[in-house]
């Protein structure tokens, strides 16, 4: 990256709910660099942490937490973020205060807000991206889906991590009829690149989420691998400070891993067990694997996912109650997800900057 007095600083803030929004951040912060954008990182939680240690030389800044938690019963999933609104709203206004001083502060040109929705402003060049034009939420999705479709029209673009046409990943999710916003299709994001490398093991598996849900599935897995015979690695999607690696028979475990080691991982493994998350599958499309999912429990994208996927003949799924090791059989009967012939032109899409 060369700096001259013309680059241009770019904030870049995404929603700590998993860490599937923060790694499809990090070809978006790459990109930034090699465009001679300075990129600054802001969120919370695992997130930013994810990306402190994707990127130790860019600066980061804090955001306000949304105190997203799912219900251990999935039936209660929507009433449990219901609950979770004031405090949302909270953290929303807070959001939008540090953002206005933050402008001042770090002279920022620009501004990528993923799922973030008080990072934004009418100054600057602002930017939202999501693959969830429409949010799914049972029979109140019309109403979740107007909401967000007006914060979307508050930016000056939206980036959708998905293509356009009739063969997609997103379903419904990522495609309206007559939008009335600025609508941009970017292809599949992913940080992983397909190689050529020798298997090491049967079955990768890895978790991600926020809690309770990520530690119930971890409990249930690990009960179940006792019974599978082949190799595993299992990545527990638990972000700490030192990395953390135990071997039990045939299973190999580790408490996370870096974007390098996952690549490397998921190329080494003929199969992965996961949640239905999209960043996931826009992941396992990029390198074009088999997989099983377990979506997680209440919530209606994952579902919706993992129900499109299955329909399509491409990935079974189970009920995480449900599950059991042997499902995972059911794997040869699907074709497995398929890569894309995508190659974002980043020069393109970082004109909405040089407005």
């Amino acid at each position: 990256m060369n700096f001259t007095t013309a680059n241009k600083t770019i904030l870049i803030a995404p929603l700590n709910w998993g860490l599937g929004h923060a790694t499809r951040c990090i070809p978006i912060i790459k990109a930034l660099q090699e465009n001679n954008y300075i990129p600054i990182i802001a969120s919370d939680g695992v997130a930013l942490e994810l990306l402190k240690k994707e990127f130790p030389y860019v600066q980061t800044l804090k955001l306000p937490s949304y105190q997203i938690e799912y219900a251990k019963n999935g039936k209660n999933f929507k009433w449990k973020l219901l609950k979770n609104v004031p405090e949302m709203v909270k953290a929303v206004w807070k959001e939008e205060k540090k953002v206005r001083k933050w402008i001042k502060k770090y002279d920022i040109d620009g501004i990528i807000s993923d799922n973030r929705l008080g990072v934004f402003s009418k100054k600057i060049p602002s930017v939202y991206l999501t693959h969830q034009l429409n949010v799914m939420t049972g029979n109140t999705t019309w109403f979740t889906s107007i909401l967000h479709q007006h914060i979307i029209k508050k930016h000056n673009e939206c980036w959708v991590p998905d293509v356009e046409g009739p063969k997609n990943l997103t379903g419904k999710l990522g495609h309206i009829e007559h939008p009335n916003f600025n609508l941009k299709y970017i292809g599949p994001l992913s940080r992983m690149h397909k190689k050529e490398v020798p298997k090491l093991y049967d079955l990768m598996i890895i978790l991600s989420g926020p809690e309770p849900q990520r530690s119930l599935l971890e409990e249930k897995l690990k009960e179940e691998i006792v019974k599978y015979k082949g190799n595993a690695i299992f990545i527990k999607g638990i972000v700490e400070k030192e990395q953390k690696k135990e071997q039990i028979d045939n299973v190999t475990y580790y408490n996370f891993m870096n974007s390098r080691q996952l690549e490397q991982t998921f190329n080494e493994s003929e199969t992965v067990l996961c949640r239905s998350g999209y960043t996931t599958i826009m992941d396992l499309t990029q390198l074009g694997k088999k997989a099983f999912f377990i979506p997680t429990p209440g919530q209606y994208e994952q579902e919706y996912l993992a129900k499109k996927l299955k329909e399509e003949g491409l990935v079974p799924y189970a009920k995480q109650d449900l599950f059991c090791i042997e499902n995972l059989n059911e794997i040869d009967n699907y074709q497995g997800l398929t890569q894309f012939e995508n190659r974002i032109n980043w020069t393109a899409l970082f004109q909405v900057f040089e407005t």
